[in-house]
């Protein structure tokens, strides 16, 4: 792993998560890189973490992996830097939403390994769900290096390049979803007179608990729920009322219209 040298290019949030989770795991500042648009958040970087700020061009020419996270808009601007600048036998991981492992293969040159991750934001915290695809020339040592990094910062998947947008729209967007239901559920909490703290305290630890059951106890999320759920009780009335306003088929559509934002990205 550390005889690697890796470029983060385009170290934005999700990028410096993964840069600090390399780095917590193991990985010596002198086998890392990053690129930043910016100057001074070269400087930032370099100062938090001790790393070697550089053009991307200088990336391309010096490491063997480069791992790819600026915006899906900004990718094709990037790869037409990097092309010139690339051998054909370097690694390149894309992180960028909807842009296809065939995209960035037509721009780089013939027989360029690319892997396609999508991870989420928990990997600020170690807790990151990462869904590793291979393109047409990554072959299992390429994943099992992409596996490598991405472990850093929590799980990781793999799956069919046809299934990224799902994945996007899921886990990637996936975050986002719960932070919209906590805020609901203070605001609520608001309502019935708690203090905003309290409110968010007791959100907080009934959200950590709940996914510590869903992912320790093996049962379904219906039998979970269904514990909870004495017959004339005050869940039940609850249920019935995200029932009356269709939250289950919201949810649904809401996660639809991400994949297709993410097939819009893509194309």
């Amino acid at each position: 792993m550390t005889a690697q040298k890796v470029a983060v290019l385009g170290t934005g949030k999700i990028g410096e998560a993964l840069l600090s989770g390399m780095l917590r795991g193991g990985w010596p500042t002198s086998r890392l890189l990053v690129t930043t648009r910016r100057p001074e958040r070269a400087e930032e970087l370099r100062g938090r973490y001790g790393v070697e700020a550089v053009t991307n061009a200088e990336a391309a020419k010096a490491a063997d992996t480069l791992i790819l996270t600026p915006k899906p808009q900004d990718m094709a601007v990037l790869l037409d830097e990097l092309a010139p600048h690339v051998p054909s036998d370097r690694l390149v991981i894309s992180g960028a939403a909807g842009i296809t492992t065939r995209f960035i293969e037509q721009k780089l040159p013939e027989g360029t390994p690319v892997v396609r991750v999508m991870a989420n934001t928990p990997a600020l915290v170690d807790e990151a769900m990462s869904v590793i695809s291979p393109g047409a020339h990554a072959t299992e040592a390429h994943l099992a290096l992409t596996d490598e990094i991405f472990n850093g910062v929590g799980k990781t998947l793999r799956l069919p390049e046809s299934q990224q947008d799902a994945a996007t729209a899921l886990s990637g967007s996936g975050p986002a979803y719960f932070f919209f239901l906590v805020e609901a559920m203070t605001d609520a909490g608001i309502q019935l007179g708690l203090p905003r703290d309290k409110a968010h305290e007791l959100i907080v630890q009934a959200a950590i608990g709940a996914a510590t059951m869903l992912r320790d106890s093996g049962e379904h999320p219906v039998t979970l729920r269904e514990n909870v759920t004495s017959p004339g009780g005050t869940t039940i009335n609850a249920i019935r009322e995200l029932e009356n306003h269709r939250v289950r088929a919201a949810f649904i559509d809401a996660i639809e219209a991400a994949r297709d934002r993410s097939r819009e990205l893509g194309a």
